[in-house]
């Protein structure tokens, strides 16, 4: 564990809402795919099996191509679904107004689109319901994106072969969520073309903000009741990287502070506020008077950003809030409204 910066501490997955249930609080920095625009897919694709996919705990062998998909954890089911494939069983979602499946809007919508008005949801909130991914007969379980121990691994993996995140838990990209995911499955061609449309999808949408080129942002979290420290996502976060790829950059404090360890966001004491202030605005989660509050406060109030009131502030517990965290449906289904609340914010930058 490398050193911690500004008296930051590690903070742990579940104080961090957003994307994650159980599992270990291990990260890594991860460097995103660069897939091109012009990937394109031919009609019909050779896949070559076994194919062997490498992660945290050593590496799959898929067999054969696999008919039957469970996945697990955050965002992996929204790749098969993407590309067309029904799951045999998701996860439930743990954040965000869900519809009657316990399902995000963008995930129902796309298995309602594909047919299916009752998919099988695992009700894993609280840990991995063995029995019913059993139960489900996978071929195969999705988990890209995932806090799985060594032990849910290989709990998991008498029941199908698992793939895991690449090296550390909770911060692979959305692309590399999709690439790995749809490499397992058999449609890497596939994955590599719905990484490409997304990226000139979020191309065309971020570059008619004006008022985004040239800032930097830091998405963070703040808590009313207690804003004498607060958090700050860092880059190997999927939600402070979806800001990149929006076309912002990351702010010279906020790299420092990545130096100093291997989690995904660290806690900061506001005493050492004056170490941000090159951040020009903030995203966070939070409600409408959070904004008024961070003013009033004697140290938040020092940042430029929440002084100018360059701050996104995204309504916690929404579909919004929950589509922070990306995905292959998440990305299309709310980055205008994104785009709008961050542009906003962005205008009030001096």
């Amino acid at each position: 564990m490398k050193s911690k910066g500004l008296g930051a501490i590690i903070v742990a997955c579940t104080l961090l809402i957003t994307g994650c249930s159980g599992g270990t609080k291990n990260t890594q920095d991860n460097t995103q795919n660069n897939t091109e625009n012009n990937t394109k897919v031919e009609e019909t694709t050779s896949v070559t099996y076994p194919i062997t996919i490498k992660h945290a705990y050593g590496e799959t062998v898929i067999e054969q191509e696999p008919k039957n998909i469970a996945t697990i954890s955050w965002g992996n089911h929204d790749v098969p679904l993407a590309l067309g494939i029904v799951p045999v069983g998701v996860s439930k979602a743990n954040y965000g107004v869900t519809d009657e499946n316990g399902l995000l809007p963008w995930t129902g919508a796309k298995y309602k689109e594909l047919g299916v008005d009752k998919p099988v949801v695992f009700d894993d909130v609280d840990g991995l319901n063995y029995e019913a991914i059993s139960d489900a007969d996978p071929d195969i379980i999705l988990a890209a994106y995932s806090g799985i121990t060594q032990e849910e691994y290989d709990l998991l993996s008498k029941i199908a072969p698992v793939v895991a995140f690449p090296t550390l838990a909770w911060q692979t990209y959305w692309r590399d969520q999709i690439t790995i995911n749809a490499t397992a499955i058999g449609k890497k061609a596939e994955g590599d073309k719905l990484v490409a449309d997304l990226e000139k999808l979020i191309a065309e949408k971020a570059s008619a903000i004006a008022s985004l080129k040239g800032k930097n942002a830091a998405f963070c979290y703040f808590n009313p009741a207690d804003l004498g420290k607060f958090y700050v996502y860092l880059p190997s976060d999927p939600r402070a990287a979806y800001l990149t790829d929006l076309g912002l950059s990351v702010p010279e404090s906020v790299k420092a502070l990545a130096e100093t360890s291997d989690s995904f966001a660290l806690e900061i004491s506001s005493e050492n506020i004056d170490k941000l202030t090159d951040i020009d605005l903030i995203v966070t989660y939070g409600s409408d008077d959070l904004l008024s509050q961070l003013q009033a406060d004697a140290l938040l109030s020092t940042l430029p950003a929440i002084k100018n009131g360059a701050v996104a502030i995204i309504e916690d517990g929404s579909s919004l809030a929950a589509s922070c965290t990306p995905s292959a449906l998440s990305i299309p289904a709310t980055i205008d409204e994104y785009l709008k609340i961050i542009g906003e914010a962005a205008d009030k930058v001096k």
